[in-house]
């Protein structure tokens, strides 16, 4: 998988409802849903409940952030 594949997938899905579980350091996970609103050439931002949250496409490469789209 590359970082254009990544990047398309997710161009593809904008407006749909997503799940992210972003893994940081020390085993300590994190997981968010919202809605993509908005794509960029190094990022793409989630609109959850009450914020926004911006996440790289290499995050997505490494395995430290997971996409579930529903």
């Amino acid at each position: 998988m590359t970082i254009d594949k990544i990047k398309n997938d997710i161009d593809s899905k904008l407006g749909d409802s997503v799940k992210i579980v972003y893994n940081g350091s020390r085993n300590k996970k994190e997981e968010y849903s919202g809605v993509i609103t908005e794509t960029y050439n190094f990022i793409f931002i989630i609109k959850t409940e009450g914020e926004k949250k911006s996440f790289s496409y290499r995050d997505v490469l490494t395995n430290t952030v997971e996409v579930f789209f529903d």
